[in-house]
């Protein structure tokens, strides 16, 4: 058995804390309430930037999406700036075998040294969800090992949409609308949103199995008891106010880890953790410490019930995913309340629009809210979603009150401290990240950027070509890269 320890990273697509381990009555998760009671569950998992390629470079860089550059979709050319190091390429050294199933999503590519990596549509990919054969090539890899330490990444996209209520024969028995009730965020039932809400928790059934398979692949191996397995996703689940917002519904995500020996069985952790803390704790885990040039923190102390200085505040940004939805926004939350700011509250959300169905630049994502919908809700849905569509610069919610930001307490002068101490802490937050957004003219410059670009290309229904050299790489990340000496 080698000393340093395997390590399993499971990341999965597009959902939230909709496990049973995490109180979701909705579903039933045996195989991922089973991981979390072997290890250490995360309460309060945050995401970084709820859409998947920043999400997934934070993970990879321990980095927020401003600091390494990918504050956008890989497919429309959004890249890391530089020389970044990454997962992978921080283990190769130290003699770790590599491998990567299923899509990467960050740029540049070879930035990564993955010894294997398999991304083949026909059984993993948005319409192929083919979870036992994803498990035979984990199987393969583990074998191909040996002795030498790993570095196994399983990036499932059973969540993503389209939603499968089933593939390959799995779930064996699919959910109906019947058996459910929708996400809480969304404040919307009616029969089409719990169709859709149903199909959701298939695919996370669906996810559920897979983590089964590749546990049982580990015990197969004689691996279970040296690796630290980590499980997260890259951001919330896409219904209205979920994917690409920085509401909780895009935010807040699921994140456990299991280490037999190592990370005490059963642990429930209610501290602030974040994407940006998964590389700092496998570094460390391995013996290697947390690399200087990182913003997060190994979880490590905090799952072994360690009393350690932690982060009472945890934060997120929105940048862009494509150039017609780039619409930059930035959150902060501490134990009890929370700040939106957007920063181009003069025009429409384009990612409300999107899920409205009523942007003209991108075809209706189905299960978004529809206009009826929410002219047959509640006034206080109608009220939020009005804010969801044209937001003001801040947004502030109770979240003790409120968990899933319905009542806007911007306005209300009994906030106003609350209001202006988060405000000044996002400030110092953003001025030690290298956050230039804060900067008027930045700012002014990136939004032309980006208007441009979506004139030149989307307005026409393409996109900018593979190769695309954006802009921003020479001037938005300056300030953290010499911040971090990276």
């Amino acid at each position: 058995m080698s000393k340093r320890p395997n390590i399993l990273l499971i990341v999965s697509e597009d959902n939230g804390q909709h496990l049973g381990c995490y109180g979701d009555q909705n579903v039933r998760t045996p195989h991922l309430d089973s991981l979390a009671a072997g290890g250490a569950r995360f309460a309060n998992a945050y995401c970084t930037q709820a859409v998947c390629s920043p999400g997934r470079a934070s993970i990879l860089t321990g980095l927020y999406p401003h600091q390494n550059g990918q504050i956008g979709l890989s497919t429309h050319e959004y890249a890391m700036y530089g020389n970044i190091p990454n997962l992978p390429g921080l283990l190769k050294p130290l003699g770790y075998r590599t491998a990567l199933l299923g899509k990467l999503h960050v740029k540049p590519f070879d930035a990564f040294p993955w010894d294997l990596w398999w991304n083949d549509n026909r059984f993993i990919s948005f319409g192929q969800r083919d979870v036992h054969t994803t498990a035979e090539m984990a199987h393969g890899f583990i074998a191909d090992t040996g002795d030498a330490p790993f570095l196994l990444m399983v990036a499932a996209r059973d969540c993503h949409l389209p939603f499968l209520r089933q593939s390959h024969g799995v779930p064996e028995h699919p959910l109906s609308a019947d058996d459910v009730v929708p996400l809480p965020f969304v404040g919307v039932d009616t029969l089409r949103v719990r169709e859709h809400t149903a199909d959701y928790y298939n695919c996370m059934q669906r996810l559920d199995v897979m983590v089964g398979l590749l546990m049982e692949a580990l015990r197969t191996h004689g691996k279970d008891d040296n690796t630290l397995v980590i499980f997260t996703t890259d951001h919330g689940a896409q219904f209205s106010r979920g994917k690409c917002s920085c509401y909780e519904g895009g935010l807040r995500i699921p994140m456990i880890a299991r280490w037999p020996g190592r990370i005490p069985e059963g642990r429930v952790v209610d501290a602030f953790v974040s994407q940006i803390d998964v590389l700092p704790t496998i570094m460390s885990a391995v013996g290697e410490g947390v690399p200087s040039h990182v913003a997060g923190a190994s979880l490590l102390p905090l799952a072994s019930d360690e009393s350690v200085p932690w982060r009472r505040r945890v934060y997120a940004e929105w940048t862009s995913c494509h150039s017609p939805i780039y619409y930059p926004q930035r959150s902060i939350r501490n134990e009890r309340h929370k700040l939106i700011v957007t920063y181009r509250s003069d025009r429409p959300n384009p990612c409300a629009q999107i899920n409205a169905g009523t942007a003209t630049f991108q075809k209706h994502v189905a299960p978004g809210t529809l206009p009826d919908e929410v002219l047959g809700a509640t006034e206080c849905v109608r009220r939020t979603y009005a804010i969801y569509n044209d937001p003001p610069p801040e947004e502030l919610y109770d979240l003790h009150e409120d968990p899933w930001e319905f009542n806007n307490l911007a306005d209300d002068p009994a906030y106003e401290d609350v209001r202006n101490k988060l405000r000044q802490e996002l400030v110092e937050w953003q001025t030690q990240t290298g956050d230039l957004v804060r900067d008027p003219s930045v700012l002014a410059r990136l939004n032309a950027e980006h208007d441009e670009i979506t004139q030149r290309y989307y307005s026409i229904g393409e996109r900018v070509p593979e190769g695309f050299v954006w802009p921003y790489w020479d001037y938005l990340g300056a300030e953290s890269v010499a911040q971090r000496n990276i």
